[in-house]
């Protein structure tokens, strides 16, 4: 093959394979809390299966994204999904305990991470698509390449959460922060945002702290309830 003897095709990839270590960072972390309430065997398919869907769902975004991302509204939907997830892994932190604890599907875990993937990539695809300059195959190679990255991140990030459940609450609070981000971003905003660039931050402060604040009371209603029901036994 001509094209594996072109320098060209060589910087392109590295460009790609580094911009997937760059954004995948948050990726990893959606994973990571998704799979952790899975037993740990379920958590190595999760990673695998969510880590390889996504990608796989990444590539055929490339074709697509930047006529997405000029719909209005779209990326206003995206974000509130996002908060939604980032309410819901943190919410179910303290759901169940002990002996009653029942594991979560495997199957719901990799549609939390399609979904999450699916809405967090579609700007960061305009920047490996951009890397690409229109050669599909590199595109797929260096796409491919980024699934053993999203893996060991992932995989990484669950022994983490484990040493230290702070990072749940932090990982929450990313998801919120990009949820925040993504809503702003809307084509619809653009004209607001471009008058007032400190909105940026804002909302992704507001959408963090939204995330937090209401996944913790889901928390503390959870540990009531089970309080509750140990206190009639």
């Amino acid at each position: 093959m001509e094209v594996l003897h072109s320098p060209d095709f060589w910087i392109g990839l590295l460009k790609i394979v580094w911009i997937n270590i760059i954004l995948s960072g948050d990726n990893a972390v959606v994973i990571a809390l998704a799979a952790r309430s899975l037993p740990p065997h379920q958590q190595k398919q999760a990673v695998l299966w969510g880590s390889g869907a996504a990608v796989v769902l990444r590539i055929a975004l490339t074709v697509v994204a930047a006529k997405l991302l000029e719909l209005p509204y779209l990326q206003i939907v995206g974000g509130c999904l996002l908060l939604w997830i980032g309410v819901q892994l943190l919410g179910e932190e303290e759901e169940e305990d002990g002996e009653s604890k029942e594991y979560g599907n495997l199957m719901a875990a990799v549609r939390t991470i399609l979904i999450a993937d699916l809405v967090m990539s579609l700007d960061n695809v305009i920047a490996v698509a951009a890397a690409a300059q229109g050669d599909t195959t590199l595109l797929i190679l260096g796409l491919a390449i980024s699934i053993p990255l999203v893996i060991f991140g992932s995989t990484l990030m669950i022994k983490l959460m484990e040493r230290f459940p702070i990072i749940v609450l932090l990982g929450a609070a990313l998801i919120g922060w990009v949820g925040g981000e993504t809503i702003v971003n809307d084509v619809s905003m653009r004209g607001v945002l471009a008058a007032n660039p400190w909105l940026h931050y804002v909302a992704a402060a507001i959408g963090a702290a939204f995330v937090v604040a209401v996944g913790k009371s889901l928390q503390a209603r959870a540990a009531r309830r089970h309080a509750a029901r140990h206190a009639t036994h």
